[in-house]
């Protein structure tokens, strides 16, 4: 997550008026050097204070195989190998995990780092062992280019693994997080670019999965790297403030506790301070000093059900005042990570602030270990995949954006989208049927859309938010009922709206919509420039030919070869050479004779046989990519002729532009095309006039109210003094057609303040 740097001086001008509980602790930390490794009867013993059917046979084979696989192997810091996969088990026996992911916490580096193999681990220990631990290997395996598509590649491969089992992720996590905590052996270099992915991925995936706790280790090593002074600075300030108000806290604890049983509520009451970089950020996102926050501490009631926790809640609002707007039900409505719990804040004893965190026994664990709290690995059928099916969000989620994989384009299109999903906090709207549609805070009605279906985001063209018009870009808050408005003409989103849209999933969608939609273009535009030349060469056009003959123009498909064409990357006669070998492209007419040609057909209708090979233009709106003469335009009434330009698509010049000339030696790109224009439907077109006025006050003012009540549209004016007395107007106009534009040629040579008018033909 992005922050800005504080100085050291900055932060040391920040004052100590915040009264702070002592840490908790998150997950456990082991000191920074050991009298020695955890031995086998250890790990077996952790495992079996939860777990007394633990299968200790199985955790001693998995203890001295993986110990001789590593062998001598050592650390950068000097210690053996073997003490990380040990520690990796060791934060996995704190989750409470199950045997197999014990087991293969030992074993995930044997077989990217060691003799060992996938068949001996299946042979010794089992397939479901033997996955997990390939799973973890396959993560290693990767050598791409660019740092930001190898960080993208690693989270796909990540995903991809958990899809076939989630214990991939808990284990991967222990991984990252016991490499962070003995990270200072490293190079300066490596220890940034590891704490960066930290930050960016593997912290906001533990969220995601509910697994706060180890989130904010991992962010608070992570930050320590990145800037350790700012880390310093905070620390340094959280515990001179702990020190000093231990009584305080001691109170408001032992209030809380008497006032709940006064009431005949039993409840566990414990504060707990917030880490370096939740406050670090919370005043980089606030832009506000270390002395103006005012929940840097905080207290956990926890209560034995439901019922008790909002009877609670009740007790705390009549007992203290509640600070407005702070309060929150994830009870009600849990977050998307399975996080459930009641918020609120009261300004409690010694008039200070408390943040009140109000929740079950059940929801506790939740919400420390996340995925990892949920029964999945007790003795029970289905695999525990499928049982998170039916008990956790949190993998919903996962299961979401694993489905965006095939959908990206390329690994930093997906890590755009799964960053943008891991950072963002929710805001949750409703559809007029009542559905429920959470969405990251700043989301509009462009993410509301797409978030119900890919489809009515493609053709939104309005929205009702609470009942009333609103426009699409609108920012929606908690509770907004979103009714959206599609219509069957719009197929494919504005590309607009890409800039727009906060969710990566919006942004996909509408990329993916925007490049559909101009291959399509292409592919039209190519398949009537084919059409067009197997009708003048009088050869007969088949898509089962063409199929036959895809091998021949490198292509896979027919959409491909005709996008090619009209993208200009493919000639039409390369296409009819590759269905009928003899074929041979008749010679094209140059600019010259075509000129001559033009003047001689100005006042003959087109031949039959020649009408059927031209290409119709619509306007600018049409389902062809076609744009108009940079330096004029053209306008309906014209003669026209259109140039192909690789990329680009057509380009139409009136046939008397002098523009043309530069395309004499290219006849392959010349097309034959005609206006085909809806006269219910009328459209402007682009068209340039140069304007010889006189220099007196008022005769700009002459000119565009010309224009204006002849209904022309001014799109832009170039000034330029020929002399003391003249000033000459290029003026780019749109006009409906060649009548329009000549009536409005016509009256500025009626002014007297308009020397001379000519049209420019680009």
């Amino acid at each position: 997550m992005p922050y800005r740097r504080r100085s050291f001086s900055q932060m040391q001008a920040a004052t100590e008026s915040i009264a702070v509980a002592p840490a908790s602790p998150a997950v456990e930390r082991p000191p920074k050097s050991r009298a020695r490794m955890m031995r086998q009867y250890d790990l077996v013993e952790r495992v079996r204070s939860y777990n007394p059917d633990t299968n200790e046979d199985l955790l001693n084979r998995a203890y001295v195989y993986a110990m001789k696989a590593h062998g001598t192997q050592t650390r950068a810091s000097g210690d053996p190998y073997f003490s990380h996969p040990l520690e990796v088990a060791a934060i996995l026996t704190n989750l409470k995990l199950d045997d197999a992911t014990i087991v293969a916490a030992l074993l995930h580096d044997t077989i990217e780092d060691t003799e060992a193999t996938r068949a001996e681990i299946d042979h010794v220990f089992g397939h479901e062992i033997g996955a997990l631990v390939e799973g973890l290997t396959k993560l290693k395996r990767l050598e791409l280019v660019s740092r930001e598509a190898k960080q993208a590649e690693n989270l796909r491969k990540l995903l991809l693994a958990i899809a076939d089992d989630v214990r991939v992720l808990l284990i991967k996590l222990a991984d990252r997080l016991h490499n962070m905590r003995t990270m200072e052996f490293m190079p300066p270099a490596s220890r940034r670019r590891i704490a960066d992915e930290t930050l960016d991925i593997y912290a906001p995936l533990a969220g995601r999965m509910g697994m706060q706790e180890m989130r904010e280790e991992l962010e608070d090593l992570s930050f320590n790297v990145l800037d350790p002074e700012a880390y310093a600075v905070v620390q340094q300030r959280l515990d001179a403030l702990a020190e000093r108000n231990r009584n305080l806290i001691g109170e408001i604890e032992t209030q809380l506790s008497k006032n709940l049983a006064k009431n005949g509520i039993t409840a566990r009451v414990f504060g707990r301070r917030k880490a370096p970089f939740s406050i670090w950020t919370k005043m980089e996102r606030k832009s506000v000093g270390f002395e103006q926050l005012s929940d840097i501490y905080g207290f956990r009631v926890i209560l034995d059900d439901i019922g008790a926790c909002y009877r609670a809640l009740g007790v705390v609002h009549t007992t203290w005042p509640v600070v407005p707007g702070r309060f929150k039900d994830y009870i009600s409505t849990p977050k998307q990570n399975d996080y459930r719990s009641i918020h609120t804040t009261v300004i409690g004893p010694g008039k200070q602030r408390v943040e009140l965190q109000i929740r079950t026994e059940d929801m506790n664990q939740i919400a420390e270990f996340g995925i990892a709290a949920h029964a999945i690995y007790k003795e029970g059928t289905g695999s525990p995949n499928e049982r998170l099916k039916h008990e956790s969000n949190a993998f919903a989620w996962l299961r979401h954006t694993i489905g965006i994989l095939s959908e990206s384009a390329n690994p930093e299109e997906f890590l755009e989208h799964t960053k943008l999903e891991l950072f963002h906090d929710q805001v949750f709207c409703f559809t007029p049927k009542g559905k429920l549609i959470a969405l990251p805070r700043k989301a509009n009605v462009i993410d509301f859309a797409y978030a119900v279906h890919t489809g009515v985001g493609n053709s939104a063209v309005g929205c009702k938010i609470n009942g009333k018009f609103a426009p699409l870009s609108s920012e929606l808050q908690n509770g907004d009922e979103v009714e959206v408005l599609t219509s069957k003409a719009q197929s494919a989103p504005p590309s607009a709206w890409e800039a727009l849209a906060v969710t990566g999933k919006a942004r996909a969608a509408i990329r993916r919509a925007t490049r559909d939609a101009v291959r399509d273009q292409y592919a039209g535009l190519g398949r009537r420039i084919v059409d067009r030349l197997f009708a003048r060469a009088k050869i007969e056009y088949a898509d089962d030919k063409l199929n036959g003959a895809l091998p021949r123009l490198a292509r896979t498909s027919i959409e491909e070869v005709m996008a090619s064409v009209g993208r200009g990357e493919l000639k039409a006669s390369d296409v009819a050479r590759a269905m009928y070998p003899d074929y041979k492209e008749e010679r094209l007419v140059r600019y010259g004779a075509k000129k001559a040609a033009a003047a001689k057909l100005k006042t003959q209708p087109p031949h039959p046989a020649r009408a059927a090979s031209v290409i119709p233009v619509r306007g600018i709106n049409s389902d062809l990519p076609v744009k108009f003469a940079p330096n004029g335009g053209a306008v309906p009434g014209d003669r026209i002729v259109g140039i192909v330009t690789p990329g680009e698509g057509i380009t139409i010049y009136p046939i008397q532009s002098p523009a043309l000339k530069d395309f004499e030696e290219e006849p392959e790109r010349w097309l034959d095309v005609r206006w085909d224009i809806d006269e219910t439907m009328p459209q402007r077109f682009p068209a340039r006039v140069l304007v010889h006025n006189v220099n007196e006050p008022g005769s700009l003012a002459q000119i565009a109210t010309v224009i204006a009540e002849h209904d022309g549209n001014i799109d832009n004016i170039h000034m330029s003094r020929q002399s003391p007395d003249f000033t000459e107007l290029t003026i780019d106009l749109e006009v409906y057609d060649l009548k329009h534009l000549s009536a409005i040629i016509a009256q500025l040579r009626a002014k007297a303040v308009v020397a001379k008018v000519e049209r420019v033909n680009g």
